[in-house]
């Protein structure tokens, strides 16, 4: 029966997916395009914040949300992701609200009633979207719009949506329109983004980020987190007066691991690039990220790598990326010399970098002026040291430099030497997949991998070492020197489950490597410490534990392990040894093959006879 339901799931989100493609063409078609004018990024609510009673299910909700910028055609996604239930809607208005959301008062006169492919219900399945039809409704920019929705069955405890909503919504039992002495709370339950059809000048701005972003220390019902500001601010000028403004801030998350909500690298694929209508992305997040670090330097390392990622993709996109310095927090509990360090160190990146489009130096705005570590005490919410208050807000949203987004010419650079990696020999795992080795290895698509791609373990052989060739990956490399060695892995390991390997090195004994459990996110961990001689080498692993993912491997004489990605491969798997080179290639950054070497660093690759690369960098 799991197996059945799992499949007419997988059957609607298709069928959402499609209708979504077929909107999309509509817009294209009309010589316009998408753009979002309001979105809020969807998490597991978690029990703190489920719908209170009457609950969803057979009852009515109306939720407020403003807009950025204008317009006369628009369309609502409604979200699913986190459920485990299809979540059934009977029918969806949309209506232009006479507040904020200090109350549920709409202009009836205005209402619209949306439908789905034509069907004023419609079903999303577990994990799903559905997006609506395309549909006349008139609003300006900064205007107020009530969605109310009509639910059918609907879970009320596993459910997709968003708790900083900083505006009040309001349930009422049953199909109604009639909110008066409805339930109210600040929460967004199962919408996701509201589009307008806009010319193809018109465009959006993402913020990824957390509470700050979020609007913690705003004013509920006011719409004044600094997004919003920056909004307005932007609405002013008429060189930038048609940009939208999304905000993508989650209370409490992080970058890297750990936190509320999906971390910043799980989310930004959906959260920043499958947005309408992108051209310009801010980065502003990590605070909570290096707050609880063991160690803040290492950690402010590891969000600069995976800032770098972002870039990369974003740029490939042909969307400019802005970073926002990360603001002081002196006088906090996340505070400490180290954490210090780490804001210090990710900061002075942000404004030195040449991979960044531009900077908004947030931490020099809302700073005290006489100690640099801390915040402005005019700016402090409920004295937590780490929280703006609304007067920070209008000062960071009107301090945003309009010129960022009239900018014109190329790109930023796409990549930079990393002066702080480790030095080593590193080898791609799905270079170690040969007609023998490595052949029961999932290869794995993944942006936040090295060259895009990792391997992951399908079999599970807890009791020892497969025999099988096809579970083990086998990398023959050289090293000048006798001494003592390391080899990190750069590894995903989701749980407890998944998060061993055996490894041996030469002729010696299998061990078993546990206790790799990364949460999902990709670090490097030890493998193997020895002492080599000089010469020839082969290192092995083998599958034990089935989901464990392997991105890459560092084989080095540092007692610290890598943070960023890495070098390309300068190891030579066994596999390739006294093989032909068959085809020579070129790669971006981002992984996409190209015709020819472009401006800028590429990525060479020799193709050998037994379908293994070879690759370095090369700056054209």
């Amino acid at each position: 029966m799991k197996r059945i339901t799992f499949i007419l799931n997988l059957l609607l989100a298709v069928l959402c997916t499609t209708q979504a493609a077929t909107n999309s063409t509509a817009g294209d078609q009309s010589g316009k395009h998408w753009v979002g004018t309001w979105a809020t990024s969807p998490m597991l609510v978690g029990d703190n914040n489920n719908p209170p009673s009457p609950g969803l299910a057979n009852n009515s909700l109306r939720q407020i949300v403003q807009t950025s910028i204008g317009g006369e055609t628009v369309r609502l996604k409604l979200t699913n992701h986190f459920g485990n239930s299809a979540v059934e809607i009977k029918a969806v208005e949309l209506s232009l609200a006479k507040t904020a959301g200090s109350s549920s008062e709409v202009d009836e006169s205005t209402t619209v009633s949306l439908t789905f492919n034509g069907n004023a219900a419609v079903t999303i399945p577990a994990g799903g979207m559905a997006v609506s039809d395309a549909a006349s409704f008139v609003i300006g920019t900064r205007e107020n719009v009530a969605i109310t929705i009509h639910y059918g069955r609907a879970s009320s405890t596993v459910v997709s949506g968003h708790p900083g909503s900083r505006t009040t919504s309001y349930l009422k039992s049953g199909n109604t329109t009639d909110f008066t002495s409805a339930t109210k709370f600040d929460r967004w339950y199962t919408i996701q983004a509201l589009e307008v059809l806009a010319a193809e000048e018109v465009g959006a701005v993402v913020v990824l980020g957390n509470s700050i972003t979020d609007g913690r220390g705003s004013t509920t019902n006011l719409q004044d987190r600094w997004t919003d500001v920056m909004s307005r601010h932007l609405l002013a000028n008429e060189a930038t007066s048609q940009i939208g403004v999304l905000n993508m801030g989650i209370g409490g998350n992080c970058v890297l691991s750990g936190g509320l909500g999906p971390t910043a690298v799980s989310r930004y694929q959906r959260d920043l690039f499958e947005q309408e209508g992108i051209k310009w992305i801010v980065l502003f997040e990590g605070i909570n990220d290096l707050g609880g670090a063991a160690d803040g330097v290492m950690t402010a390392r590891r969000i600069i790598d995976a800032y770098r990622q972002i870039i990369r993709q974003a740029h490939a996109k042909g969307i400019r990326v802005f970073g926002a310095t990360i603001t002081p927090f002196k006088n906090n509990s996340y505070y400490s010399t180290n954490h210090e360090a780490g804001r210090q160190k990710l900061n002075n990146w942000i404004k030195t970098t040449q991979m960044l489009d531009g900077v908004i130096d947030f931490a020099s705005m809302v700073c005290n002026p006489n100690d640099q570590e801390a915040l402005n005490s005019s700016f402090l919410f409920e004295n937590d040291w780490l929280h703006p208050n609304a007067a920070g807000y209008e000062l960071m949203g009107n301090s945003v430099d309009v010129s960022l987004f009239t900018q014109t010419g190329p790109l930023a650079a796409d990549d930079e030497v990393d002066e702080d990696e480790v030095t080593g020999i590193w080898i791609e795992a799905e270079s170690l997949v040969g007609s023998t080795y490595g052949k029961n290895f999932l290869l794995v698509n993944d942006p936040m991998a090295s060259g895009g791609q990792y391997l992951k373990t399908v079999n599970n052989i807890t009791a020892s070492a497969s025999t099988d060739k096809g579970d083990q990956l086998m990398a023959e490399f050289n090293v000048e020197s006798a001494g003592t060695y390391y080899i990190y892995g750069r590894v995903s390991c989701p749980s407890y489950d998944d998060d061993s390997y055996f490894v041996k090195m030469d002729d010696g004994d299998w061990t078993m490597v546990n206790g790799l459990f990364t949460g999902g996110s990709w670090n490097w961990l030890q493998l193997y410490k020895g002492t080599l001689t000089a010469g020839s080498h082969k290192f092995y692993m083998a599958s034990r534990e089935d989901g464990a993912g392997l991105d890459k491997l560092c084989i080095t004489l540092s007692a610290t392990p890598p943070v960023t990605m890495g070098g390309v491969t300068t190891g030579i798997p066994s596999c390739q040894a006294g093989q032909s080179v068959i085809e020579s290639v070129v790669y971006d950054l981002s992984g996409r093959r190209q015709s020819k070497l472009h401006h800028g660093v590429n990525i060479v690759g020799q193709r050998m006879a037994d379908g293994s690369l070879l690759t370095r960098k090369v700056v054209n």
